[in-house]
């Protein structure tokens, strides 16, 4: 039996992570391979999958717990999707805030499953403006130093960094950028490229397609420092029914929701690292998908809705540097004003708020 490649693609809340992955995986299939995909969060119902399956790729869930601690759901999740869909190459989207990931998920992969999968490079994505900051190349709100700890440390660890959305930047802004990051972290293979637009995107895609993750070690982590940065974001999930005696603009919906939060957010002094909302009817792939990845940035749509719908679920995630319980008021206030002031019923059928507990790697190879 061939083996399967694994690509498993990081980077902070916001990276953009979930976009390049889905055109990675349109890219795949365009050059005849079956691919599988597996996302992977905290909590459930993750806006990432609802995305993903919208495009019609084949999709298993990870909750939870990251990669790293549930690494034996990782194997049976690609085992189902090889029982189901039988793809050769499997995508996995760990969580944002997770670091070490090559020590405790890509170096055991090798050496314990290393007839079934050859493992890619493992690449780490930036958001320019946030890298910028926590560079110390620019101003503006970051986080505090325990949550850059772990930026940083996933930086430390990639085999290739790609400068995702580099179209935010001019050119002199991007190249400083790109040679701070090179200098700072030279284990890696810095590129630069946007997911959304295309920009560049093939020459990295092809280098976690045909490479080979290189041989090394495990970089040195503070696990105390790494669980305490991780317990200081708050987490936030609804799952909401949305119905109106009409049919309605879902796409407006969304936009006064994100424009609600936000402000809230804003007025709270809350630093954002990634907010992120769908809508979608009850039948079809028709899907909105809205983001937020700094307090101090912009709502964007990543897809709109072409109809309009009388019944619709929205998700809604949330993660933040705040208490959990503050985010799940400020977040479930906002939603009703805006159904309140449009008319709409909106019916939260699930909804959890926490901080992540400290991750305990189920393996931990110090050499791949």
């Amino acid at each position: 039996m061939t083996a399967a490649r694994y690509i498993m693609v990081g980077g902070f809340l916001g990276a953009g992570k979930t976009t390049a992955l889905l055109r990675l995986a349109e890219k795949l299939r365009g050059e005849g391979r079956r691919v599988g995909l597996i996302t992977n969060d905290q909590s459930v119902n993750l806006v990432d999958t609802a995305v993903l399956n919208a495009h019609d790729f084949p999709v298993e869930e990870i909750t939870g717990g990251c990669f790293c601690c549930r690494f034996n759901s990782l194997t049976e999740a690609a085992e189902k999707l090889s029982a189901d869909e039988r793809p050769d190459v499997f995508l996995a989207e760990p969580v944002g805030s997770c670091t070490d990931l090559a020590a405790t998920v890509a170096y055991p992969l090798r050496r314990l499953y290393g007839e079934a999968f050859t493992v890619a490079p493992y690449s780490v994505l930036v958001d320019p403006i946030r890298a910028e900051r926590i560079l110390g190349l620019a101003d503006g709100k970051s986080f505090s130093p325990k949550v850059v700890y772990i930026y940083r440390k996933q930086l430390e660890e990639a085999d290739v960094i790609a400068v995702n959305k580099c179209d935010l930047l001019d050119p002199s802004r991007l190249g400083r950028l790109v040679m701070a990051l090179r200098t700072e972290f030279p284990k890696a293979d810095v590129v630069a490229m946007s997911a959304r637009t295309g920009k560049d995107f093939d020459g990295w895609a092809d280098k976690l397609a045909e490479s080979e993750m290189p041989a090394g070690t495990a970089m040195d982590v503070d696990y105390d420092t790494y669980a305490e940065g991780e317990a200081l974001l708050g987490w936030v999930n609804l799952t909401v029914t949305v119905t109106s005696p009409a049919a309605f603009d879902g796409n407006g919906f969304v936009t006064a929701v994100a424009t609600a939060v936000h402000r809230r957010l804003q007025q709270d002094g809350t630093e954002v690292a990634h907010l992120k909302m769908t809508l979608a009817p009850e039948e079809g792939l028709d899907l909105a998908v809205a983001n937020l990845v700094r307090t101090d940035g912009t709502t964007e749509f990543s897809h709109s809705l072409q109809e309009p719908l009388e019944v619709g679920e929205f998700l809604l995630n949330l993660r933040a540097e705040a208490d959990p319980a503050g985010l799940k008021s400020a977040a479930e206030e906002c939603l009703q004003e805006v159904a309140s002031a449009t008319g709409i019923t909106a019916d939260v059928v699930h909804a959890e708020a926490f901080r992540p507990g400290r991750p305990v790697p189920t393996h931990r190879f110090t050499e791949a």
